[in-house]
């Protein structure tokens, strides 16, 4: 079975955040960047489904020469072979421009299943992987936390407000992973020195038949306008003495100054 993981490099969320002042960016010196978690899960399902199956796992990303590091992670968990989708065209994307690059990528592929994490821990959007499966025209499961794969066919099961449920979807499609689907292995130190020999080819415009117009910025569908840091939260308030005097105060507290009840 065939299988194509997309992926993304984000700043670690340990990373302090700077927005940079006139701009709708971060400040990006001094960021460490890591693959996203989400995508961990994605590479993790696409590595044991080989591993029962047979086949190969190709891992896409999109961005600039950095991004490689990401795509070297998957790599030396045991990915096969990476694409990069390069130049600067491609800066600048939103959800709609980066999955409209991405699935002309695919179209490129041989594929059974296309994996991706549910959402990006840099911009949540949790729209590329459903806006892909639309533009490829192939069913999608979002947020799964446990895949059942057969003979052109999948069973997955999803989180929905107070459950889960399970739907079976013809293959090729796209899954999106959730936390509790596996536990992303590490990278060994024999797959680290595997990765560096691994095929990562970097992919241009050119290359996918695709205008300038059609990716990045000018291929978006949304702008920022305004990027600000969050407002500072203000001191909590301690109450001390007894439960029985403290309550009153709390309630009155929560009903006359922050209303809510």
């Amino acid at each position: 079975m065939n299988i194509i993981v997309l992926v993304k490099q984000v700043p670690d969320t340990e990373t302090r955040i700077k927005v940079q002042p006139g701009t709708t960016d971060i400040v990006r010196e001094g960021i460490s960047y890591l693959l996203n978690p989400y995508d961990e899960f994605a590479v993790e399902e696409a590595l044991k489904i080989k591993e029962a199956k047979g086949g190969e796992v190709v891992v896409i990303t999109m961005g600039e020469a950095r991004t490689e590091e990401a795509v070297r992670t998957a790599l030396a968990m045991g990915a096969d072979k990476a694409r990069r989708l390069d130049g600067a065209e491609f800066l600048g994307a939103d959800s709609y421009a980066t999955a409209a690059a991405l699935a002309k990528a695919i179209q490129g592929e041989s594929y059974d299943l296309i994996l991706c994490g549910k959402q990006a821990v840099d911009d949540d959007s949790v729209q590329v992987g459903i806006l892909v499966a639309a533009m490829l025209g192939i069913p999608c499961v979002n947020m799964v936390t446990k895949l059942e794969v057969a003979d052109g066919s999948v069973k997955a099961t999803r989180e929905i407000e107070g459950g889960t449920e399970t739907i079976e979807a013809p293959t090729p499609c796209v899954i999106t992973a959730q936390k509790g689907l596996n536990e992303p292995r590490y990278p060994s130190l024999p797959g680290i020195m595997k990765a560096k020999k691994k095929e990562l080819k970097a992919v241009s415009l050119g290359d996918l038949g695709l205008a300038a117009d059609q990716v990045g910025a000018a291929g978006s569908k949304t702008e920022i306008s305004e990027l600000t840091m969050p407002a500072e939260r203000a001191a909590g308030k301690v109450f001390e003495g007894e439960p029985a005097d403290i309550v009153p105060k709390v309630v009155r507290m929560l009903r006359d100054e922050a209303k809510v009840i």
